[in-house]
């Protein structure tokens, strides 16, 4: 009799460990399950921000470069304007220069 009970007392130890062994595998694939889940979330919202980020790129550098052939316009301007400013300058000034270098190479000083 005591061998019977010995017998069902490893019957039982056995069938718990099965138990146990079923529910820590249900909680291994319930983790890997949320953890696949939480990785396509990521992969989601990195796709997300990576097009936004993208789009904001590609718009600011549209303005930059739409922008860059009005700024070498408006450069080219006011250059042709400062150099026409320079020259009327140049011309009004430039009779006394001649006449002050004249003067300076045909005076000798004692």
């Amino acid at each position: 009799m005591e061998a019977n009970r010995g017998q069902n007392g490893i019957q039982l130890l056995l069938a718990a460990e099965q138990e146990a062994q079923h529910i820590v595998n249900a909680a291994r694939n319930a983790k890997m399950t949320r953890l696949k889940q939480a990785k396509e979330e990521a992969d989601k919202e990195i796709a997300q921000f990576r097009a936004q980020m993208e789009a904001e790129f590609q718009r600011k550098l549209a303005e930059s470069s739409g922008d860059s052939g009005a700024n070498v316009k408006r450069l080219e301007q006011e250059t042709e304007a400062k150099i026409g400013h320079l020259k009327t300058q140049a011309s009004t000034i430039s009779r006394d220069v001649v006449q002050m270098l004249l003067k300076h190479v045909t005076t000798v000083k004692n």
